[in-house]
């Protein structure tokens, strides 16, 4: 479990995508302007947020048009009220109209990930808990908000399939039991870090003899989850998770597991409300 605030390196990529389902074989109402036509606009919050994404509206605008210019007045992870002008752009009106749609939805999204992220680490801020991201993210933008949740103080679980073990209880029941599948899985990549869920206190107890570096306990009643920390008594990392909310997540915190991953932070976040406008 990490957290970095390093701009993906498939930010291009993700923003040719974009760029791709939206102006297709071209922008046809855009055309209803002369190209000739020169404009500034200025992009404006409408509420309060945790500004993020300006790389990607940066990088929208230089595939529309590398001519196109903007000047942010916040940065990433910077608190915006509303109606604060972010940003000022000049260029071709064409072409800002073109790029308008695809920058916001990059902009209110990942804003809208920074700031459910900065609520959550704000409610747990008095004790040592991390809160983790899942990929329970929005297909095509797991990068993106992955650092967005970096940016609002939260940290990430792992990326995808491919750099760490999750093993959860259909794995365990085609190894044959939680020994098993954590012992085949040191065996095939003993590099790799290896986190097995469980059920139980029973399960838990199983889980602590193995080598697994960090063991999750799937919706665990709170008096649960204090005597597996009291059980486990530092000798490995200790995950909540299941359903945790607004509502539960301060009491669970305080049960002094070391981590709380939310799905929440990326699948239910609310897209903030910004405006562009011309002049």
């Amino acid at each position: 479990m990490s957290s970095t605030t390093a701009v993906p390196v498939d930010l291009a990529t993700t923003v040719a995508n974009a760029l791709r389902e939206d102006v297709g074989s071209g922008d046809i109402t855009a055309q209803l302007i002369a190209e000739s036509t020169q404009t500034y606009a200025c992009i404006l919050s409408r509420e309060p947020a945790v500004l993020c994404g300006t790389a990607w509206v940066d990088e929208v605008l230089r595939q529309v048009d590398p001519d196109l210019r903007i000047v942010w007045h916040a940065r990433d992870s910077e608190d915006v009220i509303p109606n604060q002008r972010l940003a000022t752009l000049h260029g071709s009106a064409r072409h800002l109209l073109t790029a308008e749609r695809c920058a916001l939805n990059f902009l209110q999204t990942l804003s809208g990930t920074a700031t459910i992220s900065r609520h959550y680490a704000s409610l747990v801020s008095h004790t040592s808990v991390r809160l983790l991201d899942t990929r329970k993210t929005l297909p095509g933008l797991r990068t993106a908000q992955k650092y967005a949740v970096a940016v609002g103080g939260c940290h990430n679980h792992r990326m995808g399939l491919y750099d760490a073990f999750l093993i959860k209880e259909n794995h365990i029941s085609a190894c044959g039991s939680i020994s098993a599948a954590v012992a085949r899985a040191r065996a095939l990549y003993p590099d790799k870090p290896v986190e097995v869920e469980v059920e139980t206190l029973a399960q838990f107890r199983e889980a602590l003899t193995t080598e697994a570096q960090t063991i999750m306990l799937d919706n665990f009643e709170l008096n649960a989850m204090r005597e597996a920390v009291m059980l486990n008594a530092g000798h490995v990392r200790l995950e909540a998770s299941g359903g945790i909310n607004q509502g539960t997540l301060v009491a669970i915190a305080e049960t002094g597991v070391d981590y709380i991953s939310i799905g929440a932070l990326t699948k239910d976040c609310k897209a903030i409300d910004l405006s562009m406008l011309f002049g």
